[in-house]
């Protein structure tokens, strides 16, 4: 229901965006070479050239759109933060679009309209969202555009919805009140909504209350109620929906798909498909070749060290479980001789581990020791953000002790993450670990991955826990 009417809305902002973004790139165009403000050194370019130029901005700008969430529910927040995310994403395409003329080397566009863009995207974006949702707010003031709602039920799920429903004022939805399937609540208000009556006075209360459409949100105990309830909503003409009671179960990005006519209810499902799971790969493949390109000369001074200094190879190559249960066998330098599990067998690494080499307790303090894992990132087996991967025999163990551990498995692993920038790293707690990693997988998205990557650089390399 809610994603019917939010994906209409949602179309016309992102539609009015882009028409924006079209026409301010434009605008600053004009302002550069036509309006006489700036003055001119070289002659006149052909708008053609940046007419051209507009495909790839309409694309950086849908993918940035996207990427930090433009549109998501404002309610209770102050607007002042929707125009921080304007300009974030103003920032984030006009550098992404300066990326791109590096590499198109046909023609030089102007740094001063990239600038002047950059402005006037900012301020056309903020007058577009403000206006848009101030006509929203004047239709529904007016009765217009509102649609009324009543919830058949009272407890937790069907207050849920109500909440829901609440923070999506853009949508237009009003709930009038619940229908109590409990004589005691009749009367109560449950976060400003009242409970209208009994399920015993359903017909009185729909023909005195009118609504548009008709919830019914009872809980899974109450089933044996629902065929009674809806027999008693046939002559009704309000829209009548079922929320399934399944909140219990829900555990990562669940949903509802359409199977040839019959609904599927996703309980568990990574959220990595799709133009998704190609977002991230792009951004693995673009920061890790950025990645090995820098770090090459550190890895083979490295790597020379670790010649000089002790008997073995250079890279340590350990199997692990990755994405879905995939085993793969990750890659480090080595930091302890050549049979040290010979007579321990798999044990955790502990502080003044004896087995380390001269140089490897430095290689691990600093997590150096894990460069060679970009190849694993390139090579597609883990990503540069994600839980880190385990040992299967920890896996068993693990998965036998910690509820939902298995679930972390939804996405590949990663060299960094949530729980690691979080201290949860090492000799840590696993639970507390597999929170930050499940809440990650939860809410992933690629502005998510950046602010990892970016807190990894000030709290991913060294800790008190990687020995």
């Amino acid at each position: 229901m809610l994603k019917k009417y939010s994906q209409l809305f949602v179309s016309i902002i992102y539609i009015t965006d882009i028409i924006t973004v079209y026409f301010t790139w434009f605008i600053s165009y004009y302002i550069r070479f036509h309006s006489g403000l700036i003055p001119l050194y070289n002659d006149i370019p052909s708008p053609d050239i940046y007419i051209i130029f507009s495909i790839f901005i309409i694309l950086i700008w849908s993918f940035c759109i996207k990427a930090f969430k433009l549109y998501q529910p404002m309610r209770g927040r102050s607007r002042f933060i929707e125009i921080i995310n304007i300009v974030k994403v103003s920032t984030v395409s006009i550098l992404l679009m300066t990326a791109v003329t590096f590499f198109y080397r046909e023609y030089s566009y102007s740094r001063i309209v990239f600038i002047i863009f950059w402005i006037t995207s900012s301020i056309g974006l903020t007058i577009t969202h403000f206006a848009i949702r101030k006509i929203l707010s004047e239709m529904r003031k007016k009765g217009k555009n509102v649609r009324h709602v009543i919830i058949i039920g009272d407890g937790e799920l069907a207050q849920t919805l109500s909440h829901k429903i609440s923070l999506h004022p853009e949508i237009g939805f009003f709930n009038q009140g619940f229908i109590t399937t409990n004589p005691e609540n009749e009367g109560k208000i449950f976060e400003g909504i009242a409970v209208l009556g009994q399920i015993e006075n359903i017909t009185e209360i729909i023909h005195k209350n009118t609504p548009d459409q008709i919830l019914i949100a009872i809980p899974m105990e109450e089933y044996g109620r629902l065929n009674s309830i809806i027999e008693s909503l046939r002559d009704e003409t309000a829209d009548i929906k079922i929320v399934p009671d399944l909140l219990r179960f829900m555990k990562i990005n669940p949903g509802i798909e359409d199977f040839d006519g019959l609904p599927v209810v996703n309980i568990s499902e990574s959220p990595l498909y799709g133009w998704n799971s190609i977002a991230k790969r792009c951004m693995d493949i673009i920061l890790t070749l950025l990645l090995i390109t820098i770090s090459l000369p550190l890895m083979g001074l490295i790597g020379i060290i670790i010649k000089l200094t002790s008997a073995g190879p250079l890279i340590f190559k350990q199997e692990r479980m990755g994405m879905d249960g995939d085993k793969f066998f990750i890659y480090k330098f080595r930091t302890m001789p050549v049979d040290a599990e010979a007579q321990t067998g798999p044990i955790w690494a502990k502080k003044d581990d004896d087995r380390r080499t001269s140089i490897g307790a430095f290689l691990r303090k600093t997590s150096l020791d894990e460069l060679p894992q970009l190849f694993n990132v390139l090579g597609g087996e883990m990503s540069l953000v994600g839980p880190r991967p385990e040992r299967p025999v920890y896996v068993e163990e693990f998965r036998q002790s910690i509820p939902k551990y298995m679930l972390r498995h939804k996405i590949k692993a990663g060299m960094t993450g949530w729980a690691q920038i979080n201290g949860y790293r090492g000799n840590t707690s696993i639970t507390k670990r597999i929170e930050h990693d499940l809440h990650y997988i939860d809410n992933w998205s690629i502005k998510f991955d950046l602010k990892i990557l970016f807190l990894t650089i000030f709290k991913g390399f060294s800790h008190p826990h990687a020995y």
